[in-house]
């Protein structure tokens, strides 16, 4: 019944969902663009018009009283992106040790424009031997998709290529705040 309310407020609001189930049962979903403050209320919709437990990666600042409590029981999972604290380490531990887990993260790592993604995903993703579903929220289209997903091959610039192609032409609210998709050096 949740996914079933879930897809008719996204299409009340004028979005299309088109998404293919995951290929097993643990991978990560990269979200990109990330442009605006939306990205979060369409994208958890879509989350729950899949009907999966999908786990996020979130700033840990808003994950303080009083929402930090409601964003972890909706399945967030706090990153501090001031110093490292072995995230990616314990994220593989998890993966290993969970029967279910699709993580979504989105490897812009903020809203604002970046040079260029953060590489936590690819690294998490060739650590934990997992694929990367490329899910998108295209606003100029008003559709949200996950359609592809892919296997990190350990060869950054090819792997890049793909997803590159994978997401030509999606748009985000804020376009001028979409960073390039490329991995920090």
């Amino acid at each position: 019944m949740i996914p079933a309310l879930a897809t008719r407020i996204l299409a009340l609001f004028g979005w299309r969902v088109d998404v293919v189930p995951p290929p097993g049962p643990r991978g990560i979903i990269i979200v990109y663009p990330h442009t605006s403050n939306w990205d979060f209320p369409i994208g958890y919709l879509t989350k729950m018009a899949m009907g999966l437990p999908i786990a996020f990666v979130g700033k840990d600042t808003l994950f303080r009283w009083p929402v930090g409590g409601l964003l972890r029981r909706m399945g967030g999972i706090p990153a501090n992106r001031r110093e490292r604290t072995g995230l990616i380490g314990q994220l593989v531990e998890e993966f290993r040790t969970r029967d279910w887990m699709w993580l979504a993260i989105a490897p812009e790592g903020t809203r604002s424009h970046v040079p260029h993604w953060k590489s936590g995903f690819y690294r998490l993703a060739i650590e934990a031997g997992v694929p990367v579903g490329l899910a998108f929220i295209d606003y100029g289209k008003r559709e949200v998709g996950l359609r592809d997903y892919v296997r990190m091959t350990g060869d950054r610039e090819a792997d890049m290529q793909r997803i590159r192609a994978a997401y030509a032409g999606k748009v985000g609210l804020l376009p001028e705040r979409a960073g390039e998709i490329r991995l920090e050096p």
